[in-house]
């Protein structure tokens, strides 16, 4: 068997206004992230690591920002299309550890809805998700409560 390892990272702005979506729930919250899609920078990240592992460039390139047909895309139906397309190449999600960095809101009580859905998008089992959480301690533009950003790894198998 082959295994790859992929890192993703991205940034979201938050505002009022926008909806706040984060691993594939809608949270409720007075502000939501910024973005040509639905914004969850969670499922981007993941989608980033998935791709990188494969080598297969970035979510960017996949779906475009200048790119209409993305506008308010759903990340969700976007990770599945990363999933269908690192299968091109014969890959399978391993595992995914991902971190969140936010100030506000506190996540622990999101995080099993979040693992359940990634898991599900994923086609893994539940205990092949980690999501976990942190503030930045009220640093840089995280901890001033003026964006998200998100880490992962991937791991990729193939037969």
């Amino acid at each position: 068997m082959k295994i790859r390892v992929g890192m993703g990272y991205d940034v979201h702005q938050l505002s009022e206004g926008y909806d706040f979506w984060l691993g594939g729930i809608q949270l409720d919250y007075p502000m939501g992230l910024v973005g040509h899609s639905d914004a969850d920078v969670l499922l981007h990240t993941i989608s980033d690591a998935i791709l990188g592992a494969a080598n297969m460039r970035d979510i960017g390139f996949h779906f475009p920002d200048t790119d209409p047909k993305y506008k308010g895309a759903d990340s969700k139906e976007l990770l599945r299309e990363v999933v269908r397309i690192v299968g091109t190449k014969g890959y399978k999600v391993g595992n995914v550890d991902a971190t969140v960095c936010l100030q506000k809101p506190k996540l622990l009580p999101h995080i099993p809805a979040m693992t359940a859905c990634i898991s599900e998008l994923l086609n893994v089992d539940l205990d092949d998700v980690s999501v976990k959480a942190t503030t930045t301690e009220r640093l840089g533009f995280v901890g001033r409560e003026e964006g998200v950003s998100a880490y992962a790894v991937v791991l990729l198998e193939k037969e």
